[in-house]
């Protein structure tokens, strides 16, 4: 048995950059021939466009602007340029965001999240992900028919029939929400039901903490996550060796300070910005609002590519004091225009009935000049007053947080 799906994921890193980078200004042409990309990538040599400083010279497309792009220019706001009659199936999703799915095999790119959690051909797989009107079902079904599984295409509820597939069936893999695998062993336990031929699974869409990864693996399921959305399907996903998660292939995955298209320092907790290279329905710089970390060196499962730590929260902290929005892009770009400070968080409370707020600024030459400044610069940047801590460099924690709403 093979431990990885093809030679692409055991390639050398740079090997893979290069590939990636050959084929993005291609994608980046494609992209413009759909109205959105042209007007936001206009003026854009694209043929210089061949590596990630050039790439984080691009514009940053929000997926929370989504939602109503697609409500001006239905459905999908400009951004795909072929007819939506060129796609196999057209979904909808909460905001409402409107996703068609590609004709080829294995659109989403999950295969090789269900091959590192074990899944192989001629497995059988209950999924239970819903199949109505959303992507989520799809994505993990064409996944494992591209790998060779069948599926029980099961959706969510109804636990006393999937009981009856699951003892005519007998399943051996399960992708899902780690809640509903949990309430199946739940149900089946009480009532009596035999789903002991489930020996894996592969989870995601609510969170999967360490006391239930115990439960279920005391249950005998060995179960890994993967991180996912429904405009670009399997981001990446966890390996055998249990330290974080691999970015999946054909991307390219940035982690950005949040409110910015600019890139971390290395190990630094940001939002997450993904470039797909379908050139039949590309996303270029898309933000998905979701923080993690890349931790150093590549995963000891063998895998060569990019690890992040998983999903650490939400990156659109934006917070309302005294009837005025405050945004992550606002602290960006106080610490842009002071670069000498480091890690910048504000801190919003109440004083009395009264909001405030703090600017924390890790500062290794602090004085009272420096504070007076940046405190102007707070009153500039946000048209609020507020004071301004400066503390030592490293005080802030590595989090990704830029606001910390404490009220």
């Amino acid at each position: 048995m093979t431990a990885h799906y093809d030679a692409r994921e055991t390639r050398e890193q740079a090997a893979r950059e290069a590939e990636l980078f050959s084929r993005l200004p291609e994608v980046l042409r494609s992209a413009m021939a759909a109205p959105a990309y042209a007007e936001r990538l206009k003026g854009i040599d694209t043929a210089s466009v061949t590596s990630r400083a050039a790439l984080a010279r691009l514009p940053v497309l929000r997926k929370s602007e989504l939602p109503a792009l697609h409500k001006a220019s239905a459905p999908f706001g400009g951004f795909v340029a072929a007819a939506p009659g060129s796609f196999a199936r057209l979904f909808t999703s909460p905001g409402p965001i409107f996703e068609p799915e590609g004709r080829q095999a294995d659109p989403w790119h999950g295969a090789r999240a269900l091959f590192a959690a074990g899944f192989r051909p001629d497995d059988i797989v209950l999924n239970t992900f819903s199949y109505h009107l959303t992507p989520g079902g799809f994505i993990f079904d064409s996944s494992a028919r591209a790998l060779g599984c069948a599926v029980i295409p099961a959706g969510p509820g109804n636990t006393e029939q999937q009981f009856e597939l699951i003892e005519a069936y007998r399943p051996v893999g399960y992708s899902g929400t780690p809640d509903f695998l949990k309430i199946l062993l739940d149900g089946a336990a009480t009532s009596g039901r035999d789903v002991s031929s489930i020996k894996r699974a592969l989870v995601s869409g609510a969170a999967f903490p360490p006391s239930l990864q115990a439960e279920i693996r005391a249950r005998g399921i060995d179960a890994y996550q993967a991180f996912g959305t429904a405009d670009l399907g399997i981001i990446a996903f966890e390996t055998a060796a249990r330290e974080g998660m691999v970015v999946n292939e054909d991307l390219i995955m940035e982690i950005v300070k949040p409110g910015t298209g600019d890139p971390v320092a290395p190990g630094d907790v940001g939002e997450i910005v993904v470039t797909s290279l379908d050139p039949h329905h590309p996303w270029i710089r898309l933000a998905l609002g979701d923080l993690t970390a890349a931790p150093p060196g590549p995963s000891k499962c063998g895998r060569t590519n990019m690890r992040i730590k998983g999903w650490m929260g939400r990156a659109d902290q934006t917070t309302k004091v005294k009837g005025m929005f405050i945004r992550p892009e606002q602290v960006a770009e106080i610490g842009k225009r002071h670069p000498a400070l480091g890690r910048l968080r504000l801190v919003v409370t109440r004083q009395g009935e009264t909001d405030a707020m703090t600017l924390k600024v890790e500062s290794g030459a602090a004085s009272d000049a420096q504070r007076e400044e940046v405190e102007g610069t707070l009153r500039a940047v946000t048209k609020l007053g507020g004071n301004v801590e400066l503390v030592s460099p490293g005080t802030l924690p590595n989090d990704g947080k830029v606001i910390a709403d404490e009220r």
